[in-house]
């Protein structure tokens, strides 16, 4: 009966360690979700910025906004009238070829334009006539929303 006694009274210390203190088995998760709260406000605060990766200086008008579509084709002309499809800058002539080997479905995706103030009415035309021709009959133009009355 007293060995029993003696051996679980130092099986007892000896879970416990040298310092005499049991370990932690909770975690904190107050620091996560502080980083995770920053870390949104930042991807909240630069994705608009991110939306729009060529440099064109938009025209201002009243319209109001159009809502954004999944299967969307973004065309930017910038001030000196290279041609981007997307993100990707275009070689001269090139715009028909890359818009005839797009995958389409029954309806074809909403083409928008960007065109920069400076451009010359006749570059802005010429593209969307490839446009058209290409068979995108609906295209939107892009410009800066102004409440100042002009």
């Amino acid at each position: 009966m007293g060995m029993s006694m003696g051996g679980s009274a130092g099986g007892g210390r000896g879970r416990r360690g040298r310092g005499g203190r049991a370990a932690m088995s909770e975690i904190n998760v107050t620091p996560l979700v502080d980083v995770m709260l920053v870390l949104l406000i930042i991807f909240m605060v630069t994705a608009p910025m991110l939306a729009a990766g060529v440099p064109v200086d938009l025209p201002d008008s009243k319209a109001d906004p159009l809502d954004q579509q999944q299967d969307q084709i973004t065309v930017s002309i910038d001030a000196a009238g290279a041609v981007y499809l997307d993100d990707e800058q275009l070689a001269p002539g090139e715009l028909a070829d890359r818009l005839a080997g797009l995958q389409r479905g029954p309806k074809p995706p909403l083409v928008t334009l960007r065109a920069d103030r400076a451009l010359d009415w006749g570059r802005v035309a010429a593209v969307m006539g490839e446009l058209n021709a290409a068979g995108f009959k609906s295209i939107s133009l892009v410009t800066n929303s102004s409440s100042a009355p002009q």
